[in-house]
């Protein structure tokens, strides 16, 4: 370790049980961050800042005017830009000692396995169930340790899935804790709201659990989930199982989304409305009303050779319901409306 390295990093090495053996550990580590968001923001500062020696940052989503209030590392001049290109500019220039690497694509079943295996950790800042199952197989089926995060209004998330513990076996998981979320129509950030400090919290805490991961696993957040209310001023752990009790043997397909315009382009499809008949009644932009429950129950009730976009109000329910048809049904062409109706109405007439 050069003088240099000891200056930029001496009040961390001062740290008892830390030192220069552990600074090292951090300079050889590889921590991919997928999610370039509120979470992976803050994350990818203090990773960087602390000396991770390569930080992988993975999203295909650019700047937006909305993201500003809480995704830290981007500025008005940056909106239209792509997140990793301007996140890793910026991270290089905090910290030219170290590696940062951009992947500006949309993670899915067809990469993750290619994106994660060249690194030791996997930070996860996904504002999508998709997502966040996705990571989850992947990393469990290569083994590798996942740092989870999650932020709704007041109330954050984090935990530390699939470490290997010394008697062999391996910590729990996302599906362990949340088996069903992807049916749960939880808005996300832009639809429900979120206070902007929460992000750089949470964000900040997932960085914690990866520099404790290479210094000190013992005290690592496995089997338990932290929870943070920053209305309340309260936090509080939850203690979870010691290991996991799922069994996972593949991915997850990746759902194909598609917006309303090309659905319109589309000679031959099958509209399904996959909320409730109340929901139904109330409005709908046309179809036949399958709810989610049912077609979970009996996915044999869709019978259709054309292609099928499933709808929903925000996007998640109609996800739910392709990935159920594709594994009931691998070879159907299935999509999701992107965005639901929140998103239809906000740019039409409808």
């Amino acid at each position: 370790m050069t003088h240099d390295h000891f200056e930029r990093y001496h009040c961390q090495i001062a740290l008892p049980g830390f030192g220069k053996n552990v600074q090292r550990l951090l300079q050889n580590a590889r921590v991919l961050i997928v999610g370039a968001g509120g979470l992976g923001c803050p994350a990818a500062q203090y990773l960087a800042a602390a000396g991770i020696g390569t930080i992988g940052i993975a999203d295909d989503d650019v700047v937006s005017v909305s993201n500003l209030h809480r995704q830290v590392l981007y500025t008005p001049q940056d909106v239209g830009l792509p997140k990793v290109e301007i996140a890793s500019k910026k991270l290089q220039q905090q910290n030219p000692g170290i590696v940062v690497i951009p992947y500006n694509v949309r993670v899915t079943s067809m990469n993750v396995m290619d994106l994660i295996a060249g690194f030791d950790l996997v930070i996860e800042g996904a504002d999508n169930f998709e997502t966040k199952y996705l990571l989850n197989d992947a990393c469990v089926l290569s083994g590798k340790p996942l740092v989870y995060g999650a932020i709704y209004q007041y109330e954050g998330q984090v935990s530390v899935w699939n470490v290997l513990q010394e008697d062999g076996s391996r910590s729990p998981n996302y599906r362990d804790v949340f088996p069903n979320a992807a049916t749960a129509e939880v808005p996300n950030c832009a639809e429900g709201g979120v206070i902007p400090t929460l992000a750089g919290m949470v964000g900040c805490m997932q960085a914690n659990e990866a520099i404790k991961f290479f210094s000190a696993k013992e005290k690592l957040l496995t089997g338990k989930l932290w929870i943070l209310n920053v209305q309340e001023h309260s936090s509080y752990t939850v203690r979870l199982k010691k290991q996991t009790a799922v069994q996972i043997t593949g991915l997850p397909p990746t759902i194909s989304t598609i917006d309303f315009d090309s659905v319109q382009k589309m000679a031959a499809y099958q509209f399904i409305d996959v909320r409730s008949e109340t929901e139904h009644q109330d409005f709908n932009i046309g179809g036949k009303n399958i709810p989610l429950e049912i077609l979970a129950n009996n996915p044999e009730v869709l019978s259709s050779s054309m292609p099928v976009v499933f709808y929903c109000a925000s996007g998640r329910r109609s996800a739910a319901a392709a990935r159920i048809i594709l594994n009931r049904f691998p070879q159907a062409t299935v999509y999701s409306l992107e965005g639901g109706l929140q998103a239809l109405k906000k740019t039409s007439s409808v």
